[in-house]
């Protein structure tokens, strides 16, 4: 069963919503799944350098206490699903295009799901900024990509406008915010969804197939 995942590197609930779709797929060990990730930019207007993540922050949301309550939800979210949030070890906010980049290629060499692991690892819990070329350069070595490869692609923008086309396709859809999850084509649902809601459409979506 195909399930395309649409998301960003940048977004704390596509986190979230990868572990719970571990867990959902665990629950089904007999269905085959494959597993894409799909490019999907929360702000495309970040500069390639990036920005000062606490003045993004604070011109997009502003220091009310509805705010703090948000990070301490996504906080407490990622302790259940075994994730170290640490918000406070993040510099800059990026621009993701490169990471999604990244991800694209990842997909040939059979490291996607790896690479998208290590992508989010590195920004959340060690506030690395994933839109810098040296640290992309290092999730490729550590998901055993070809760096000399990947580094050569990085320099001649390959693939760019296609990622760029990718998460225009998606905000067609219509998808206005991830996580959203896509399953063989059929059956769409937003959000990090728990595990038990994923498992009633992966087999609403088996159901439909073994129907023909």
């Amino acid at each position: 069963m195909q399930i395309d995942v649409v998301s960003d590197t940048v977004c704390p609930w596509c986190f979230i919503g990868k572990r719970r779709l571990e867990r959902a797929l665990e629950m089904r060990p007999a269905i085959d799944f494959d597993v894409r990730w799909r490019a999907y930019r929360l702000d495309p207007t970040v500069p390639v350098e990036g920005i000062d993540r606490k003045a993004y922050l604070r011109a997009k949301f502003g220091d009310s206490p509805r705010t703090q309550a948000m990070g301490e939800a996504i906080r407490a979210a990622g302790t259940s699903e075994k994730i170290a949030f640490a918000f406070d070890r993040i510099a800059r906010t990026p621009n993701t295009l490169d990471s999604h980049r990244l991800i694209r290629w990842a997909e040939s060499a059979g490291a996607q799901d790896q690479v998208v692991e290590l992508l989010f690892k590195a920004y959340f819990e060690e506030g690395k900024d994933v839109g810098n070329r040296g640290v992309l350069l290092s999730v490729a070595e550590a998901a055993g990509m070809d760096t000399a490869l990947v580094a050569d692609l990085l320099s001649q923008e390959a693939d760019r406008s296609i990622v760029e086309r990718e998460d225009a396709l998606a905000h067609e859809m219509g998808i206005s915010g991830v996580p959203t999850f896509i399953f063989a084509n059929k059956y769409l649902i937003s959000g990090a969804q728990d595990p038990e809601t994923i498992v009633k459409v992966i087999d609403r979506t088996a159901e439909l197939a073994a129907a023909g």
